[in-house]
């Protein structure tokens, strides 16, 4: 993959998860919960975003193997859906945030059940390399019982964020369907 390719796709994406997150916070904006995912809908002009979404259940964060207290804003697994008439869609996008910016060249390791995935970061967001790779984790979260991300942050923390996959089918699927 080119890096003017995944340059593209982070400016893309952080824009277009940038105003879901914000839009996240209001609830005028939730059109459905699922077990322990939410869906989100956001309609502007002739572009509509729909998103499947959960909240880490357990986070641990670690520095220099301790345990240690950390401040990090939402902690957020989600899966995007874009139908934009001008072309720049973006269609089963994992993205995660961690609450804090990533550690420069660094990575997200996921580990669902005994399969093994890795994102690649940019500021406080990381997604899957590749369409492909969305769609091998997205499979792997539909049979999956719980998702654990493990990254490290720009100050050295080492966090793992677990997250439950109750409800996450319905509302992947859920999300599509407003989309389309």
């Amino acid at each position: 993959m080119t890096s003017r390719w995944v340059k593209a796709l982070a400016v893309t994406a952080t824009a277009v998860w940038g105003g879901m997150v914000s839009a996240q916070a209001t609830s005028e904006n939730q059109v459905n919960a699922i077990t322990d995912w939410s869906v989100f809908e956001h309609k502007e002009g002739d572009s509509k975003e729909c998103w499947a979404v959960a909240t880490a259940k357990e986070s641990v964060n670690t520095r220099g193997g301790q345990v240690v207290a950390v401040r990090r804003s939402d902690i957020l697994l989600m899966v995007t859906f874009v139908n934009n008439p001008s072309g720049q869609s973006v269609a089963n996008q994992v993205g995660f945030t961690g609450g804090y910016p990533f550690a420069g060249g660094s990575s997200v390791d996921v580990a669902i059940g005994d399969q093994k995935f890795v994102l690649f970061t940019e500021g406080e967001w990381a997604w899957a390399v590749s369409s492909g790779d969305d769609a091998k984790l997205i499979a792997a979260m539909k049979r999956g019982a719980d998702a654990t991300l493990t990254a490290r942050s720009s100050r050295g923390t080492q966090t793992q964020d677990t997250f439950s996959l109750l409800g996450f089918t319905a509302a992947v699927e859920d999300a599509e369907k407003r989309c389309q």
